[in-house]
Formats: structure tokens, C-alpha cells, sequence
């Protein structure tokens, strides 16, 4: 049945392409003609099989039993589908309880289509779309590439499906997907970081920048959006270091982000169960760094977490140096040969020498109590004072530079870009924290080259609902 309806749609939609197209001069004009006509005969083609192969799987009785409760044949219904074949309407055979209260489609449900429009195919190209683009963008693209063609109302309300059906089971998901990993057998550093990234969401919150000149009450202080942090974490694995020698090799990255939230508590929970799923399967003797920025509300938590006890910590290097070049302006001047000539010589030992940071320290004490500074440069001398006087301890660049090991945030910075800014932070957008997250999961999934595995397990997930 299906050779045969296939065989007759291929026939009528050739012999009009032959009529029409294919005696025409060549040209890059007719050409592209041709492409598009062979392209839906094949998509009708495809169309014409697919229905025969439904209509022969349709359930034939006229009673049956769902969950103990009677069903009987009322009527051929229509469903409209959208496949990677193209849209299409497939008429299937719909069965009505006693009562008439509940209507059953054997054929959806045996095909995993119960309230769905989209194929499951159709849903991960979907899927997997929005995590780089909007739906908009994402059906721009699939009408120059695919046969099937879903409005973008179609594709938002698929995303949310999808994420309904895998949220309640996502600490699940993600633990089966750590159990299949592993770690590359040449990895001797693992690397920890975080960082938080500002949002837009669409939630009122005060205005920033230049108060108002002119007369104002209290609600024109109020913005109908705000922006809030939202947290990456990038777990890092390396590879061999050598001794005074740049560092290893990044293998491979692991990532977790999440929406603002008050104290990241479910950022944090996701982010130790990355951690300690590669730590439990390395050696022993692994080398583990935890290398952040200086965000207080980071070190406080990583103080109070068993997990980053027995890990080396260290301020990211390119943060330091910037904290190095506003003292040397608070202490010299913008733009001054002194302030040049102290970052320079500073700058050096605080990445060459054995405690650095308390050569920066005491040079900074020194010429704060013997130059005479504006209150503005006073107090900014102050807060980089207290930079390094209060994170000297985690800026041992010199010997980890003697080993090898790596000294930057680097991998955690770009992915608060690629991760979150790159899709979230687009001119005009603004989030609510569950539309937000759900597009954050997908691209997590992406950029840990863990799509396929999450697909797989909500494949189950959805088969088993």
C-alpha cells in the first residue's frame, strides 16, 4: 500500500514537473525551478507513504478497552501533522466512552501523538532551533531548508510541552546523562568556575542611571523591566601540564546556567552535582582549582561548601589586573608615565614573583600614606586596598604559572556570552524566568554536547507518560 500510493504521487508530480520545467532552457532561474518542484514531489511523495503506512496501523474494531473502561467507534476524525515529510492530514478512527466524556484515538496514542501537532522529529529540529535562534527565525530557516514548514505559535507551544513533560524529572535526566560520560584518561586538572550575567526580565524594578532633573513621584522611579543575574558554571577538564610552560589543554567542558533566583539555590544544586559527578570519577591525585572572579557572594559559598575544601583557589588573573590598574590610577593619576610605570612593574611581579599580591599590598599602603590624594582618589585607593588586602591568599599566579596549571577565568566569561547573552540578551528581549530557563536548558544541553543524549531520555520520558 505504501509503494503503490507512493508510485502514484511520484507519477502525476513528475509528469507535471516534466510538463512544465524540465524543457526549459537552463539557466540558474530554472534550475532553482526544477529543485523546488522535485522537492515537493518528494515531500508528496513521502506524504502519500506515510499516510498508507498510519492508515494500515489505525485500529480496526469497533469496541475496545482503555484502562478498563469501554470505548466504542464514533467517527473518522481528521488530525493535521506536521512531519519532516511536510504537512499533512491523516483521517484516523476515534472511539467514544459510554458516557461521552472522553473521546480515544488508538493511532495517536500508539504514535505518541496524543495533543500533538508536530512529530517527534519535527520537535527536536524545533527544539534544537530555538536554542540558537528565535521561533520566528527558526521558521524563516525551515522554509529554506526543510520539507516541513510549523508556524512559530506551533514551535512555542511545542517548547513548552517539552519542557513540561522533562522538568519534573530534569535532576533525573541529568544524572542519567552523567552516568554515560566519562572522563578523557588524559585529564590531570579539573577547573571550576562561576560567574552571573545580567537578564532582562520582564519584572518592575527600579530605574538606573542619571536621576531626573525634573519634578517626579514615586512610581517614575519604576521600571516596567529590570535586570537581574542569572549564574554559569563551567566545569573544565585538562590535560598534562608541563612545568613553566603554558597552560594544559582544555579537553572538555561541562556547563550549567540558571535564571536570576534569590541565593542561585537551584544553580548551586545543579552545579555540585556536575562537580562532583567529575571528581568522583577521576583520580585521586587530580589536580582541583576553583578560579572565579572576586564576587564576594561566590567565595562566601565556596567557603561554606564541603565540596571546594580540598580544592586550590584562585582569583581569575585578567580581574586582578584591572583591580591593579585602577590603583595605580588612584594613585598617580589617569594616564600618567607613574601610573604606567608602577602598573608595569607591579603587574610583573604580581604574575612572576612568590606573593605578588603582598608586593602590590604594601606598595599600595606605602604610597597611600606619602602622596597626597583627592577624596575621590582616596577612596578609590581604599577599595583596591581592600582587593587585595582581603584576597592576597588566592592570587598565587606565579606558582601556578611554574606549574602549568591554568590562571583564567576564561571558559566561565565566554559562556556567560555564548550561553546566555548571545540568545537572551538580543536587543528587545526581555524574559519572564521561565521562558528564559527554558531556552537556557536547551543550549546548556547544546553546549555540553549533550543534546542527543537528553533527546534520547525524553523520547522515554514521553513514552512513558
Amino acid at each position: 500500500g505504501m509503494i503503490e500510493a507512493a508510485m502514484s504521487e511520484i507519477k502525476q508530480n513528475l509528469l507535471l514537473l516534466c510538463k512544465e520545467a524540465s524543457e526549459a532552457p537552463l539557466t540558474p532561474q530554472t534550475a532553482e525551478e526544477v529543485t523546488k518542484e522535485i522537492q515537493e514531489a518528494l515531500a508528496a511523495v513521502g506524504q502519500a507513504a506515510f499516510n498508507a503506512f498510519l492508515s494500515a496501523k489505525d485500529e480496526q474494531k469497533d469496541i475496545i478497552v482503555v484502562d478498563g473502561e469501554s470505548f466504542r467507534f464514533k467517527k473518522l476524525s481528521k488530525l493535521h501533522v506536521i512531519s519532516l515529510l511536510g504537512n499533512t492530514t491523516i483521517s484516523r478512527r476515534l472511539f467514544q466512552n459510554a458516557s461521552d466524556t472522553k473521546t480515544h484515538a488508538p493511532l495517536d496514542a500508539a504514535w505518541g501523538m496524543e495533543d500533538e501537532h508536530l512529530t517527534m522529529e519535527v520537535r527536536e529540529a524545533s527544539a534544537l532551533a530555538c536554542a540558537h535562534m528565535t521561533a520566528e527565525e527558526a521558521v524563516t530557516l525551515f522554509k529554506k531548508t526543510a520539507l516541513f514548514q510549523p508556524g512559530p505559535t506551533a514551535i512555542k507551544r511545542a517548547l513548552k510541552r517539552i519542557e513540561a513533560c522533562f522538568a519534573p524529572h530534569r535532576e533525573e535526566l541529568d544524572q542519567r546523562i552523567r552516568q554515560k560520560e566519562e572522563n578523557p584518561e588524559e585529564a590531570r586538572v579539573i577547573v571550576a568556575s562561576m560567574d552571573g550575567v545580567n537578564v532582562l526580565l520582564n519584572e518592575k524594578g527600579k530605574k538606573q542611571g542619571r536621576p531626573a532633573e525634573r519634578p517626579q513621584n514615586a512610581r517614575d522611579d519604576v521600571n516596567p523591566t529590570s535586570y537581574k543575574n542569572a549564574m554559569v558554571g563551567v566545569i573544565s577538564l585538562y590535560g598534562e601540564v608541563q612545568e613553566d610552560k603554558k597552560g594544559p589543554e582544555r579537553l572538555v567542558s561541562r556547563y550549567t546556567s540558571h535564571m536570576p533566583e534569590d541565593g542561585a539555590v537551584r544553580f548551586k544544586k545543579k552545579f555540585e552535582a556536575e562537580v562532583e559527578s567529575v571528581v568522583a570519577r577521576s583520580p585521586k591525585d587530580i589536580i582541583k582549582v576553583l578560579l572565579c572572579d572576586a564576587a564576594r557572594p561566590i567565595w562566601s559559598y565556596a567557603r561554606k561548601t564541603e565540596l571546594f575544601k580540598d580544592f586550590e583557589k584562585l582569583i581569575d588573573y585578567w580581574h586582578a589586573f584591572e583591580h591593579l590598574s585602577l590603583a595605580a590610577e588612584a594613585l598617580f593619576g589617569k594616564g600618567t608615565a607613574e601610573a604606567k610605570a608602577w602598573y608595569t612593574k607591579y603587574a610583573s611581579k604580581l604574575k612572576k614573583e612568590n606573593n605578588g599580591a603582598r608586593s602590590v599590598l604594601r606598595s599600595i599602603e606605602h604610597y597611600g600614606k606619602t602622596r597626597k590624594l583627592s577624596a575621590a582618589r582616596e577612596k578609590d585607593l581604599k577599595t583596591q586596598r581592600t582587593f587585595f588586602r582581603r584576597n592576597k591568599a588566592m592570587m598565587n599566579y606565579a606558582d601556578f604559572r611554574r606549574r602549568g596549571l591554568p590562571i583564567g577565568s576564561g571558559p566561565v566569561e565566554a559562556a556567560c556570552k555564548s550561553l546566555v547573552k548571545a540568545r537572551l540578551g538580543r536587543s528587545g528581549m526581555r524574559w519572564s524566568r521561565e521562558g528564559g530557563q527554558r531556552i537556557l536548558d536547551l543550549r546548556t544541553y547544546v553546549k555540553s554536547n549533550r543534546w542527543d543524549q537528553f533527546w534520547d531520555i525524553y523520547k522515554e520520558i514521553k513514552a512513558a507518560a
